[in-house]
């Protein structure tokens, strides 16, 4: 008895069958609309010319495709896909040989339509493709397909009946939206055919994802030297690294949400002893975490980074966890700070809970936004105020996860408003402590004590959920936001959006000084930049960063975590050094021990110089 997938694979043969005729669906669309008596979705014209050049590897015959001069836009150009008028290209039925690499360039295309010609190939290029939904390349004379293929992760239906295939790259198995794979009339292998038949799509595309070969792993991420660190200047005690890293918290980590992972690589099992070994390996003197759940931590990191790196540290979770049992209270995940116990004492802490700060203002209980908005997020900050055991000099260290809904941009402004406020009173509260064993404030410079940079030298790590453009990175770099900015929308927030928002520390983001990384979350529906370690400017220069990805890796990579990067974001490391003479002292010259001398100056050791993540261990 024919089971329902097969019975799918021959409805889509029968369909694909009955489309030979050179821009059979296009005639198809542009019937319905008639039929209809409205004006057709697209204009049909010429299809075969994709090149002024005579550089087409087209034939000429009639038929439909897209009007270019209704189009208003150049071909190939990929401009702005929302201002394309069409987004479906019929080419089957012509009798193509080859595909002009100009279409290629076509990334706002949606549909794209080449069966029943003479291809013999698909060009890797088609990768480039990345928007598209829907692929036909039914009745072509192909014997294979590119492992490129396996980055069009938008793809909801591939139609290649009637070919010559006799199997399929793994590479496809990071199509984890394919809803059909039509496979009908090919020379299939028996064990695809049999699970085609059986199971359908998405049993072919996991078994295809769960046994593809691990690639190699990226190029270490290079050190980027901003300034000299080997000068008389920099000391040992001047300097100090820090480590910012939103590692994925366990309960995040989802097939439905990372389909795109082996279930391997997703576990947790897998991923914890990477995330360890990237931290240890850069060795930074301080370490801020971001989704460590609380279980996590005291079963797992604290132990393993005091015994193998010699860590501290201060932990809160997201403030729902004081309303949990035990049980359910381990899986809230929260914000770490950890340090080196060799260099820091820890003066004191604090946690923000910001829905809780909210309602300790008057101004702020006054409107319905609060409640409604503010009050149902209880996303925290951290914060640490360090003292170097050597040199006396201290810093505060904040570290936060701030909302994630962009919907929500006005609650990301509040909560780090919030912050920046609680900074500002932990501030003058702990400069003004004596040092230990003397009555004396810690001597430091005036501009160290006051003014424009604020009292204390101060790092902002986190995952601000946040990008270069948004009024959350305006606030922290620009010291302010004025009452009617885009980001608070009509939202009411008392003195924050009748006033506006200010601070009086002059903060820039340490990556800043590279215009930041292309990206520190990378997700096929996401990439983006939104983890930053801001410091007081005023105190602090940075003189050195941690690279980003290699490129040409992440161009063969539909999105992270995957077996190489544990998390969907990618740690960020910075050193400073103190200009004061006063703040934080460090390493004694650079990330504990994790630096190489390389040309002057020094370079982290990533997890792929140490062994660590080869493709061997599942």
């Amino acid at each position: 008895m024919a089971t329902t997938h097969y019975q799918q694979q021959l409805q889509y043969a029968g369909i694909s069958r009955q489309s030979a005729t050179p821009h059979y669906r296009a005639r198809a669309a542009a019937a319905v609309a008639r039929s209809a008596n409205v004006s057709a979705a697209i204009t049909i014209t010429d299809p075969n010319s994709l090149s002024k050049n005579g550089n087409s590897s087209t034939t000429n015959g009639d038929g439909g495709a897209i009007d270019r001069a209704a189009t208003g836009t150049d071909k190939g150009t990929g401009n702005d896909v929302n201002a394309q008028p069409w987004k479906i290209l019929d080419l089957g039925g012509i009798g193509l040989k080859n595909l002009s690499r100009e279409l290629f360039g076509y990334s706002f295309l949606t549909a794209l339509y080449v069966n029943h010609n003479n291809l013999h190939h698909l060009s890797p290029e088609i990768s480039r493709l990345r928007n598209l939904t829907i692929l036909d390349a039914s009745g072509n004379k192909l014997t294979s397909v590119p492992p490129e293929l396996g980055l069009l992760c938008n793809l909801q239906e591939l139609l290649l009946v009637d070919n010559g295939l006799v199997t399929l790259p793994p590479e496809m198995g990071m199509l984890f939206q394919l809803d059909v794979l039509a496979l009908e009339g090919n020379p299939l292998n028996e064990s695809l055919k049999t699970l085609l038949h059986q199971e359908g799509t998405s049993a072919v595309i996991m078994y295809l994802r769960e046994n593809c070969p691990v690639p190699l792993p990226p190029s270490e991420r290079e050190w980027v030297m901003l300034e000299d660190n080997s000068a008389p200047t920099a000391t040992g005690s001047d300097t100090f690294t820090v480590f910012c890293y939103n590692i994925l918290a366990e309960k995040y980590a989802t097939p439905q949400m990372y389909g795109y992972t082996p279930s391997w690589a997703l576990a947790w099992e897998y991923r914890k002893e990477l995330i360890l070994q990237e931290i240890l390996a850069y060795s930074a003197d301080i370490v801020c975490l971001q989704e460590l759940e609380s279980g996590q931590y005291e079963d797992y990191f604290k132990d393993q980074m005091k015994q193998q790196g010699d860590y501290d540290g201060v932990f809160w979770p997201k403030s729902r966890a004081k309303t949990m049992p035990e049980k359910d209270r381990r899986t809230v995940d929260g914000c770490a700070i950890l340090f080196k116990a060799s260099k820091f004492n820890l003066i004191d802490k604090h946690l923000v809970e910001f829905n809780h700060l909210a309602l300790q203002r008057p101004d702020f209980r006054q409107t319905d936004d609060i409640f409604n908005r503010v009050m149902t997020k209880d996303n925290i900050a951290v914060i640490a105020f360090l003292q170097h055991k050597e040199t006396q000099n201290r810093v505060v260290v904040s570290n936060t996860h701030i909302h994630w809904d962009p919907i929500f941009k006005d609650v990301k402004l509040v909560q780090v408003a919030m912050l920046m406020d609680e900074l500002d009173k932990l501030s003058t509260q702990w400069a003004a402590l004596p040092l230990p064993g003397s009555d004396l404030v810690q001597h430091q410079s005036s501009s160290a004590l006051g003014g424009n940079g604020g009292k204390l030298p101060t790092l902002i790590c986190g995952d601000f959920n946040s990008e270069p453009n948004s009024g959350v990175y305006e606030f922290l770099t620009k010291g302010a936001v004025a009452q009617g900015h885009d980001d608070f929308g009509d939202h009411a927030y008392g003195t924050y959006t009748t006033e506006g928002l200010s601070h009086k520390m002059t903060l820039r983001s340490s990556y800043s000084h590279v215009n930041e990384l292309p990206f520190t979350n990378y997700t096929p529906s996401y990439v983006a930049v939104i983890d930053y370690i801001f410091y007081s400017a005023s105190h602090l220069s940075v003189l050195g960063l941690l690279g980003g990805v290699e490129k040409e890796y992440m161009g063969r990579c539909v999105g992270i975590p995957n077996a190489h990067f544990p998390s969907d974001h990618i740690p960020i490391l910075s050193e400073f050094k103190n200009q004061n003479g006063g703040g934080s002292g460090g390493s004694g010259g650079g990330v504990g021990g994790g630096y190489g001398n390389t040309g002057g100056g020094r370079r982290p050791q990533s997890s792929s110089s140490l062994g660590v993540n080869n493709g061997s261990g599942r």
